[in-house]
Order: C-alpha cells, then structure tokens, then sequence
C-alpha cells in the first residue's frame, strides 16, 4: 500500500543514482582524456599496479581529480563496480577514438560544405620506420581567418603517388569531402657517433686556436656536431654540407676509430667502403656543387617557408637564383674545380689528371667509353646538375605559375593597396572558370572598381598588411557581403 516502499519505485531510484554516478564516472575519465590529448602527454606508464608510486598520467590525473571533488572521488576506483570503472586501456582508447571523431566533425562543420579547402601532406616514417602520412586541412573559416587542422595520420605501404592519393581518396570519402572544393594541393617530397664527432671537432677546434689558426672571441667558435639532415625540409641539406665539409677531417678520424675497433666484422667492412668513398675526388666534388648550389637556392628556401610570405619578393629570388645558376654554368667552372682541388691536397685525396681517360670506381678501363676527366666532371658532372637544377626551378616557377603570383599579389592591402590592378585581378578570377562565369567576370569588373575606392576612404584598412588580415577585416566590417566577389577572390 506504501508506494515509496514499492519494490519497482527501489529500483527505479537505484537506476537513476547507477545512470548519474555512471555519467559522472564518465566526465571525470572524458575530462582527463581531453587533457592529455590538448597537452600531448602520454597516457601509460610501465607499472600501473596498485603498488606503483606512479600509475601514469592518466591514472594519476584521475586520481588528482577525485582528491579535489568529493562527487568524484565517491564514484570512481575502489567506489565504482568492478566491471564499470572506465579506466582500462581498451575504454581509455574508445574516448580517444570518442574525441578524434568529435574534434574531426567539428572541423568537417567549420570548413562547410561550400568553402574551399586545400590539403596538405607530409610524407614521413614513424618510430619503426613504416611509411606514413599527415594530412593537414588548411582553408579560410567564416571569419576570413585562413587557419590549418591537423586531421590525422594515416599508415601507407609506401609513399609513392598511387599509394598518396588513394589514402587521400579515402580520406575525402570518410569525411564528405567534396574533390570540387580542393583548390590546392602540397606535399613534400646515429647519436653516439654524433658525440664522438662533437668531441673530435672540439678538441680540433682548441688546437687550431691554440696554434693561432682560429680567431676566438664572443660567438665564435662554439660547440658544433655533425648536421643531421631533415627527412622533409630539403633546405635543411645546405646546412648538412656546410656541417660536413668543416668537420670532414673529424668525421674521417670517428669512422677510422670505427674500422679498428667496430663490433662487428659486418660493420667494420660497411664502415671501410664508406671511409674509400668519403676520400675520393668523385665524392668531394659531388660534396662541393651540391653545397654551391644549395647555397645559392638557399634563401629562395627560406623565403617560401615564411608564413608571411612576399610574392613579388619572392619572384625577385627566383629571378635571382636562375641568373645565379647560369652565371656559375657560364664562368664558375675554374673557382668550383680550384676550390675542390684545395679540399682534396689539405685531406690527402688524390686529384686526377684532367687529361686521363675518365674510369668510373668499380668498371674497367677495356669497357668505358673514352673521355677525359676533364669532360666528365665538366659536363657529365658540373653542366648537367646546374642544367638539372634550372630545370626544376623554371618548372616550378613557370610563365603561368608567375603570372597566377603577380596576380595574387594585386590583392595585397600592403601601402594602401599600391599593388592593386583591376585588369590582373580579372586575370586571375579567370584562372578558375568553375568559381567564376563570363557574367561574373564582367561584375566582378564593376565591382573591383567600387571595392578599390572604399578601401581607400576608410582609415581601418591602411594598416592591413597581406592577404590573410584583408580577409578577416572585410569580415568583421561586412564588406564581405557588399563585395561577394571579391571576397570569394580573397578566399
């Protein structure tokens, strides 16, 4: 007859403290997760056991939480039911696939389904040396900030094209992605011995400046080691070079210690063949036109890795690098061969007569085609990768590609708009046909006449400086919408 005593009302209130205790067990673990995840901490540490004095980050945060809220702590470890404690690996995994998915759809919603996107993709190796692929989403949001989200790492069996594009293919499938709105597309193309050359080189370096070889003072002369090269900045290969070229005798002295007491009969053979190819002149002049050359694309480099990045500057390097490329084809040949030559008498390398007949390392006299040392390393050698090298800079930066630059620069608020020119910027809307009809065309003429005068009267637009900031002001102001045009240019 007492309802409130009713064995279904029990139930029901048991039910309903077990669905709030789970829900809070739930957020506390979520909560943990989430930070972990924004600080890039691991969440496992070798001993997780009862006895452990440290359980990892995740148990431990777990742990530090619930000691500040009473709510928690009556919830979670020894409070909660056996099976329902919500903090094993496999749940751990299952919230960190729970916030990939959310994270990932909430770029999905910020990108729309009719903004423009570009993607970019990393080639790299992980820790096992596996092939791998970071896709990175770079587009302009609804405030006209251009921002980039990091989307994911997908495993490939190799890093060639086909198996690039069809992980980018499931990708785009996975989260609706549309082909039509891609308007872009980039992809780039041992530590105890590393001690052994630092002290070398240091002890080298007290020598010399004991022997007044080397000036001494503030800046100079500081602790230096053996470069290592960067799997995906090619740029990073000068400063390689430079490295080895300064520490070669050091090098040379860490891999002879290595011939006479390596561990192994393998590793002492493989250290030997090494030794044979670092000390002769094919290596040294190869070491020395490739450092040239590097040298002279070197702040070309690093001028298109700059996020505020100049155009018309850049073209200007670009311009430059060919000129310096061809004046060193032209009239370079007698300083490269001098400088290698030097290289070689200070190191003990033996130099070849010029008039010899060329012998390629390993072939016999009997079976190469009769030509001089001379016309190989002139030719064969110094002509053909300077020609090589100009040849991948004009067709990277071809007519079309720079005049698409000099178009896109015409946009920039810098100086009051100094770059802008009409003509140009119709130019470039034509470079995309489906964004931009004859009709609009012919609008966007119209309307590019009035934009240009506006941003001129108004004081806020003056300090703009690149494209980016111009997007998000026309933003913030609603110009946007009074210049659809345009704005749909910009982005």
């Amino acid at each position: 007859m007492n309802q409130n005593q009713h064995i279904k009302t029990i139930v029901h209130k048991q039910s309903n403290q077990t669905c709030i205790d789970y829900r809070t067990r739930l957020n506390a673990s979520l909560d943990c997760i989430c930070f972990l995840l924004r600080q890039g901490f691991a969440f496992h540490s070798h001993d997780e056991s009862e006895d452990s004095s440290n359980k990892g980050n995740f148990l431990e945060l777990l742990k530090f939480l619930a000691n500040h809220n009473e709510g928690i702590k009556d919830v979670v470890f020894k409070n909660a039911p056996e099976n329902l404690k919500l903090t094993s690996p496999e749940i751990q995994k299952d919230l960190v696939y729970a916030a990939t998915y959310e994270t990932t759809n909430g770029i999905m919603f910020d990108i729309g389904d009719d903004a423009f996107f570009s993607v970019l993709v990393d080639e790299s190796r992980d820790i096992s040396v596996n092939g791998q692929m970071a896709v990175v989403l770079h587009y302009v949001n609804t405030n006209g900030q251009v921002v980039k989200r990091f989307v994911g790492i997908k495993h490939v069996p190799n890093t060639t094209a086909f198996s690039l594009k069809e992980a980018i293919d499931q990708l785009f499938s996975i989260n609706g992605l549309s082909i039509s709105r891609l308007h872009g597309q980039g992809y780039d193309g041992a530590s105890n011995m590393q001690d052994m050359v630092r002290e070398r080189q240091q002890a080298k370096v007290m020598e010399a400046i004991q022997n007044y070889k080397l000036p001494s003072g503030q800046g100079l002369n500081q602790e230096t080691s053996l470069k290592r090269a960067s799997d995906t900045r090619w740029g990073s290969h000068y400063g390689t070079l430079v490295s080895l070229i300064n520490m070669f005798s050091s090098v040379i002295e860490v891999l002879e210690m290595i011939v006479d007491d390596g561990v192994s009969l393998d590793q002492r053979g493989e250290v030997d063949i090494l030794l044979n190819l670092l000390q002769s002149f094919d290596f040294v002049s190869s070491l020395f036109l490739m450092k040239e050359i590097l040298g002279i694309a070197n702040l070309l480099s690093h001028a298109l890795q700059k996020k505020d990045l100049n155009i018309v500057s850049v073209m200007a390097l670009v311009k430059a690098c060919k000129q310096q490329l061809q004046a060193m084809r032209d009239n370079g040949w007698d300083d490269w061969l001098d400088k290698v030559s030097s290289f070689c008498s200070k190191h003990d390398i033996d130099i070849p007569d010029m008039n010899d007949i060329f012998v390629a390392r390993g072939r016999s006299r009997h079976r190469v085609e009769k030509l001089t040392n001379l016309y190989h390393y002139h030719f064969d050698l110094f002509i053909d990768v300077i020609d090589k090298q100009l040849q991948e800079l004009n067709s990277h930066f071809n007519e079309t590609s720079i005049e698409l630059l000099f178009c896109v620069a015409c946009l920039s608020p810098d100086d009051s708009f100094s770059s802008f020119d009409i003509e140009k910027l119709v130019r470039l809307a034509q470079f995309y046909p489906k964004d931009f009809s004859n009709m609009e065309l012919t609008l966007l003429e119209d309307e590019l006449k009035n934009y240009i005068f506006d941003m001129r009267l108004h004081n806020e637009f003056f300090t703009l400086k690149g494209i980016n900031s111009l997007a998000q002001k026309l933003v913030e102001t609603k110009k946007d919408r009074q210049y659809p045009l345009v704005y749909l240019l910009v982005k």
